[in-house]
């Protein structure tokens, strides 16, 4: 018999990933290509929706060329995404009409201040489980309507197409046959509603979105359509799986019981709760979110957004050249002999959950002459956890439970020093996966189980791997003290506003 694999295509923020896993969920290859970061003014975020295609093409390439692995011998593509980012095309070219615009971007600021002033906010978090806030879809679609010549008319007739980058994707793969997303995707761009599973009409009216440009949703385990051959190199294979970043890190987490909760160290982190078949609505600026629709069934999450986490080791080695590669902040951290007075507060796009405050900018407390690189250096880090704490709390409010066990994952969890500081500031043990690959994972997880590669999730279960778990080590009275200085700093960087 043929040996048979499933594919992963892991569309980050950065960078775009071609994956492909055998039976037991191995990593067999993978190719990565970055992508240009767009900043066309302060706070703006934007990519190129092209380039993203051609990386994904490349990468699909590369790893079919260093594997050997024929493209026939894909059983199906699993599609997971960086959400909210925003792509509006024309339907007959395929071409988009303006860059995509980023979930970190803020230039939809102004319009989602006027939907917060015209009185919003309850009606859109009870039918969305979302907070009004520049992060998601919603304001992108009206902006880019607003701001490209006759954009709204070509719209209200149907020559334009909205999708977040997974309907993108699909829709470039299947050479324009295919038009759909899927329900993890769809309920983060503040025009679904999570209880009926619609596209909501009125939303949708006093945003003046034309209903046609949205994409039809789908569950996250189905086969959405196939590959043109000319795009696959002679093989129509079956795009099966599709999920956001976040809730496909989630499922490739097993994190498949309510309470269960994992955090992605990524350019934000994202920390996510499955609450099981049951909407639960936060009372603490807690995003309540879709986890995954599977057999027929909605399972959902309550989520904590951090807009800077990965990203500012990038800052530290790009901006400031405080080091040369990530990596290097472990020993650097390690080798910091002050006593942890020193506070970054990494607010460059706003901060994200629980606070929301779009106008916060970075910045540094308890600086003295003799703090030192390794000082900066391990304060960045300290704020990845703290940052993630502050979730934590807020979830274990919500919920009126304590979480056990944090599940880890992302390319900073690859940092010893930052999963005992997690551990240790949180009072709670933390799990790094033992493959990180868990976005891509479960995405290959969701294709494999729409065209029966696996049989159920407990077959997914057995091959499962569990990994390294930090305890936490550090006395109470220190952990409140620190934790202190933390909320401290918060509040002296919210409290000044950049002049306008």
């Amino acid at each position: 018999m043929v040996q048979r694999y499933i594919m992963a295509i892991d569309e980050g923020t950065t960078s775009t990933r071609a994956i492909i896993f055998d039976k037991k969920g191995n990593k067999i290859t993978d190719a990565q290509r970055e992508f240009r970061q767009y900043f066309p003014n302060p706070g703006w975020v934007e990519h190129d929706a092209n380039e993203i295609w051609n990386a994904v093409l490349s990468t699909i390439a590369n790893c079919f060329i260093e594997s050997g692995i024929k493209p026939d011998q894909i059983a199906g593509i699993g599609i997971t995404n960086q959400r909210e980012t925003t792509v509006i095309w024309d339907k007959k070219t395929g071409l988009p009409i303006y860059h995509a615009i980023v979930w970190q971007s803020r230039q939809t600021e102004a319009l989602a201040q006027k939907l917060q002033q015209a009185g919003l906010s309850e009606e859109i978090h009870q039918k969305t489980g979302l907070l009004i806030d520049p992060y998601f879809s919603a304001t992108k679609i009206r902006w880019i309507l607003d701001h490209v010549e006759g954009a709204q008319q070509r719209a209200e007739k149907g020559e334009l197409l909205f999708g977040t980058i997974n309907t993108w994707l699909l829709w470039k793969l299947t050479d324009g046959e295919v038009f759909a997303t899927d329900y993890t995707n769809a309920s983060r761009t503040m025009l679904f509603n999570i209880n009926n599973l619609q596209w909501d009409d009125d939303i949708l009216q006093k945003l003046n979105i034309p209903k046609q440009m949205l994409p039809e949703v789908k569950p996250n385990s189905a086969i959405y359509g196939y590959t043109r051959p000319y795009h696959f190199y002679g093989s129509a294979v079956p795009i099966a799986g599709m999920a956001g970043d976040q809730q496909s890190a989630l499922f490739g987490q097993m994190a498949f019981e309510p309470g269960m909760v994992k955090n992605t160290y990524g350019t934000g982190a994202f920390v996510v709760m499955n609450t099981g078949q049951e909407i639960k609505l936060s009372e603490n600026n807690l995003l309540t979110t879709i986890a995954y629709g599977i057999n027929d069934q909605i399972y959902y999450a309550l989520e904590g957004s951090i807009y800077v986490a990965g990203s500012a080791l990038q800052w530290l080695r790009d901006s400031l050249k405080l080091i040369a590669s990530a990596p290097e902040s472990y020993q650097a951290a390690l080798d910091s002999t002050n006593n942890d007075e020193v506070y970054l507060v990494p607010a460059f796009t706003g901060l994200g959950a629980p606070y929301w405050d779009a106008e916060a900018r970075g910045a540094i407390f308890g600086l003295t002459r003799g703090t030192t690189r390794n000082d900066l250096i391990k304060a960045t880090l300290q704020a990845i956890a703290y940052q993630s704490r502050d979730v934590l709390d807020t979830m274990q409010a919500d919920t009126g439970t304590t979480i056990p066990l944090l599940k880890v994952d992302g390319g900073a969890a690859n940092n010893d020093y930052l999963l005992q500081f997690q551990a240790d500031i949180s009072n709670t043990p933390v799990q790094r996966a033992n493959d990180l690959e868990t976005t891509a994972l479960g995405a290959a997880f969701l294709a494999g189980l729409a065209v029966g590669y696996w049989k159920d999730i407990a077959e997914i279960k057995e091959d499962y791997t569990e990994g390294k778990v930090f305890k936490p080590q550090m006395a109470e009275q220190r952990r409140q003290q620190l934790y202190a200085g933390w909320q401290q700093a918060v509040a002296a960087t919210r409290s000044y506003k950049p002049q306008q």
